[in-house]
């Protein structure tokens, strides 16, 4: 046979005041007011079956919820910290990716003063690629994989890609298509 189990008596008038209030409370968290009505059900000596049955929950999650509530106080009727998995990235490196993504790729060729085209580094890419952001991040001492990097940048709707003309490429072997000889559709003749 289960012990019985109940809530220790409240510390002080201010610890009951705030689990009532949270028990009969319409805009709170719903599983703070569910742990609170746990409590204050079991301050009006129902047992643990009898709570269970009035709210509708099964007996081990009243007898969970006493226990924390008898050994934490108010604080047990929240969540425990770190839930979930922690962030492999932290807020500072995602910034440097997303900074990384919005400026120029170091292949990209600008006009200097003269007029003449060149790239801070004529090996670099010459746009941002999934790929290519990813090895300038571990540039940056940052340890990520490339599809971490695709669900920052999606999150954050940074454009990573540049259109790509057809009227370029890298083939050495490719002619730009000529201008047509004759409209392939008549013009309107406005009268």
């Amino acid at each position: 046979m289960p012990k019985l189990l109940f809530a220790r008596a409240p510390k002080n008038v201010v610890e009951e005041r705030k689990t009532r209030k949270l028990a009969g409370a319409r805009h709170a968290p719903a599983d703070w007011i569910r742990r609170a009505q746990i409590i204050a059900l079991s301050w009006e000596q129902l047992r643990v079956p009898q709570v269970a049955h009035e709210l509708g929950c099964a007996e081990k999650t009243v007898r969970y919820r006493l226990a924390r509530f008898n050994a934490e106080g108010l604080d047990g009727l929240g969540d425990r910290p770190g839930v979930g998995r922690k962030r492999r990235i932290s807020e500072t490196e995602r910034s440097q990716i997303i900074a990384l993504a919005r400026s120029q790729p170091p292949g990209r060729p600008l006009r200097d003063q003269a007029g003449e085209l060149a790239a801070d580094q004529e090996d670099g890419p010459g746009n941002w690629t999934l790929d290519t952001l990813t090895e300038a991040a571990h540039g940056l001492g940052i340890e990520v994989a490339r599809s971490p990097v695709r669900r920052i940048l999606l999150a954050e709707g940074v454009r990573w890609r540049r259109p790509r003309s057809w009227a370029t490429s890298h083939d050495p072997d490719f002619a730009p298509k000529e201008p047509a000889l004759l409209p392939s559709t008549p013009g309107r003749h406005q009268e």
